[in-house]
């Protein structure tokens, strides 16, 4: 079946966070912005998908929902066939999101105070959720090398060592530099907080949008000695553009692990799904994976031309490697180097919303986030604005 990733679809009308002229006003200034920055995508979910949903909103009846056996089924088979990973049923918690559910593993597994290590710059609700609970954010920035990002291990291995220092949230493959980590980056990280008694909180909600020949690697996979001290969660939402729906998978092998979050889930009577997420959850991993592999492609190309365009444009522009993720990180430090006036000049002159490079912390100066699964049409109109901001602002005047 061939999809139709080219077809341009109006969300007026739809409360999309991503276009709604007061979200727009309040971060950027400026309304009527092309959006580029929330990272759900501009596609229709693969129309088995909007069947089971058409389905099931016909029934009319939208009661309280129960997770049936096989929506534990198709997450253990999606899991083992894609990644090679036999997960149980009894490990998985779930989360309504990825971000609600660093939260209680961070209240489950650290106390106020003590601190929580990230790799900046990173996916800025990590420093926030860290933040807002208490604790400290301590930051073990990635460096930048021939366009591509790196853990600093001697670095994070200081970090690790600081008995204060709980709990390390992996974001794998990264966002926003888009780096899927290879397997031996990742045996030294488990090393390093196996040898710290650092917990490891592995993000890998990204995990299925892996581009080119790259492979994710699941961190709690590379040993049994990293189950033990690891809490993976993965999703549909990203893969699928489901992130209304706020569904997660929160796997924990370790028991006693598990029963902490558990516990904080309990306290605040987490757990439950709709009926509609229910659905679309197992029509994405049961019919979706056709859908998938075209959209991989898709999203292939659009890097290609992205990079193609720009450089064409703007010959001084930089990318780093685009391995994973939907997510583009350009840096326009040729061309200006402090970030809030990089995204003032893009809003301004271009009418363009991205997601800042400062918003991801340290690092981030100069770099700005582009989310690139948009029809390519769409994308198009989005690089031609940002290349004649950046010509009228730095190169014509």
């Amino acid at each position: 079946m061939t999809y139709n990733f080219d077809e341009i679809i109006d969300r007026s009308g739809t409360y999309s966070a991503k276009w709604d002229d007061d979200v727009q006003k309040e971060l950027f200034g400026k309304s009527g912005l092309l959006p580029y920055w929330v990272a759900d995508m501009e596609f229709k979910a693969a129309p088995e998908i909007l069947d089971a949903l058409s389905k099931r909103v016909e029934h009319g009846i939208f009661g309280y929902t129960a997770r049936p056996s096989e929506y534990y089924q198709l997450v253990i088979d999606w899991t083992k066939k894609r990644f090679g990973w036999d997960i149980k049923r009894e490990w998985m918690l779930f989360t309504p999101g990825i971000v609600p559910g660093t939260n209680y593993v961070i209240q489950a597994l650290t106390e106020e105070g003590e601190g929580v290590i990230i790799n900046e710059p990173v996916y800025y609700p990590f420093s926030k959720s860290i933040k807002e609970n208490g604790r400290e954010v301590v930051n073990s920035p990635l460096y930048l090398k021939d366009n591509r990002y790196y853990i600093d291990f001697e670095d994070f291995k200081a970090k690790a060592k600081d008995p204060n220092n709980k709990l390390f949230v992996l974001c794998s493959p990264h966002n926003p530099v888009s780096r899927v980590w290879s397997e031996n980056e990742l045996r030294k990280v488990g090393e390093i907080c196996l040898e710290n008694n650092v917990y490891i909180l592995a993000d890998e909600i990204h995990n299925d949008l892996v581009l080119g020949n790259n492979k994710h690697t699941m961190f709690a996979l590379i040993d049994k000695r990293f189950e033990e001290i690891s809490i993976t969660a993965t999703s549909t939402t990203k893969t699928f553009n489901l992130a209304g729906f706020y569904a997660s998978n929160i796997i924990i092998p370790n028991k006693a692990i598990r029963d902490k979050v558990e516990k904080v889930l309990l306290k605040n009577s987490i757990g439950s799904q709709g009926p509609l997420s229910v659905e679309a959850v197992i029509a994405a991993y049961r019919y979706g994976e056709p859908w998938l592999e075209e959209l991989l492609k898709y999203l292939q190309e659009n890097v290609v031309f992205t990079r193609k365009y720009l450089k064409e444009r703007l010959p001084d522009i930089d990318f780093t490697d685009t391995e994973g993720t939907y997510l583009m990180w350009i840096d326009f430090r040729a061309y200006e180097k402090d970030g809030n006036i990089l995204e003032k000049v893009l809003v301004e002159r271009g009418g363009v919303a991205l997601d800042g490079g400062t918003w991801f912390g340290d690092g981030g100066d100069g770099f700005m986030r582009l989310n690139i699964a948009t029809p390519r049409k769409f994308l198009e109109e989005g690089l031609d604005r940002i290349a004649k901001a950046i010509e009228e602002e730095y190169i014509t005047n």
